[in-house]
């Protein structure tokens, strides 16, 4: 028994070392502080290409919205698709899916796929690219995606809280010859500071606008095992688009801080709380062992017997010391807070829109206004723009 104990000793750190993860982590600066007058698209396609399997799709998710505010569309739509491949294999029932659900792991090793309004916006901006292009039934799927992301997939006890993602999939149901009014009251229903006009399958300009800083993450708890969201207040709580000798004033329809912080015990949150009691119990348990063991084996009569228990806390330590339960705090970092959008009638032709950011008493903010010039389709396919407070100024599409 004694040799079997010896043994184990030395087989410690071999476990030790096979069961912890190292903490290096790949550099992340040159996307978050580029260099001035540097191509910020550029920069997030090279960290695409540069960063580690388990951190690829957020830059892919970042790197996508910044083409989509420059109006690199198609660079955004190939990023947007190779994440969403990487999303739908890691939501799934395979083996490599249930490895990021495991209990051993630190949470920031695994492949990132984000919280629940991070995989929803994926499909948000996927949806819009596709009806930019022409195809609002994609558009409408990719809408409903989005909405089935956001949702608890065993109880569905958040669905449907979205009002945006309702609202344009009953808008492309509509225009697609459909009956899109059971969308529109399930986003009426979601609707708190908001009324929702009827649908009018002839305005053929879709504005889809974004305004204000979205959430970040950072953990608490004992192992960091509590993943917390910080809100930041945003200098931009509405739009308003000017064409023409019109103006249209456009209010939130979702708030992304909201979204993030009004989930409560989500799935996330119960697999790291597990981990957490799961390292304090086996961490507890080695001690007890260790201190029961050597008490046993100092004494002739029961040497071999607390040699055992010794080496059962020993394993019960290595084991906790092998449970990492700190929360992943990597996030989609230059998401928006608000979601808005305008339907519009325009005849064909050029346009040159100003859109105002405005604040809080409805004043536009000079530093974010934009302009827009485009030109508007001939019927049947509609014409959709795209604008941020964060976009590049003026824009052409």
């Amino acid at each position: 028994m004694l040799k079997v104990f010896l043994y184990f000793l030395l087989c410690l750190p071999l476990l030790l070392t096979g069961c912890v993860s190292s903490t290096k982590t790949v550099s992340q600066q040159p996307a978050n502080n580029p260099a001035p007058n540097s191509d910020p698209v550029a920069l997030g396609l090279e960290m695409v290409q540069k960063a580690p399997l388990k951190d690829k799709v957020l830059w892919q998710y970042k790197t996508s919205l910044t083409a989509t505010r420059y109006g690199r569309f198609d660079v955004a739509k190939q990023l947007l698709d190779d994440a969403i491949l990487t999303l739908n294999a890691m939501m799934g029932p395979d083996k490599n899916a249930k490895k990021a659900r495991g209990l051993f792991g630190k949470e920031e090793k695994k492949i990132f796929i984000g919280e629940p309004y991070e995989r929803a916006m994926v499909y948000y901006y996927r949806g819009i690219l596709y009806w930019m292009d022409g195809e609002p039934d994609n558009a409408r799927a990719c809408f409903r995606s989005a909405q089935l992301m956001d949702s608890d997939t065993e109880n569905k006890t958040y669905a449907n809280d979205y009002v945006l993602f309702d609202y344009l999939d009953g808008l492309a149901t509509s225009k697609l010859s459909g009956d899109g009014s059971d969308a529109l009251k399930r986003a009426r229903q979601s609707a708190k500071n908001i009324t929702l006009q009827d649908y009018d399958i002839t305005a053929n300009v879709l504005f889809f606008v974004e305004f204000g800083p979205g959430p970040t993450k950072y953990a608490t708890g004992l192992y960091g095992e509590q993943l917390k969201f910080r809100i930041y207040q945003s200098p931009v709580k509405s739009a308003v688009i000017k064409v023409i000798d019109k103006s249209f004033r456009l209010m939130p329809y979702d708030d992304l801080n909201y979204q993030a912080t009004t989930r409560g015990g989500r799935v996330m949150d119960y697999i790291l709380a597990n981990k957490a009691v799961f390292k304090e119990t086996t961490d507890n348990v080695g001690n007890i062992a260790i201190m029961s063991g050597t008490v046993l084996a100092s004494r002739e009569q029961s040497k071999e017997a607390g040699f055992a228990v010794l080496g059962a806390g020993l394993l019960s330590k290595a084991i906790s010391s092998a449970t990492t339960p700190a929360a992943d705090t990597r996030a989609w970092d230059n998401l928006p807070q608000f979601l808005s959008f305008a339907a519009i009638k325009l005849p064909p032709g050029k346009y040159k829109v100003n859109v105002e950011f405005c604040n809080s008493v409805g004043l536009p903010d000079s530093r974010f206004n934009k302009t827009i010039e485009f030109s508007v389709n001939p019927p049947p396919r509609d014409t959709v723009v795209f604008v941020s407070d964060q976009s590049i100024t003026p824009m052409s599409l």
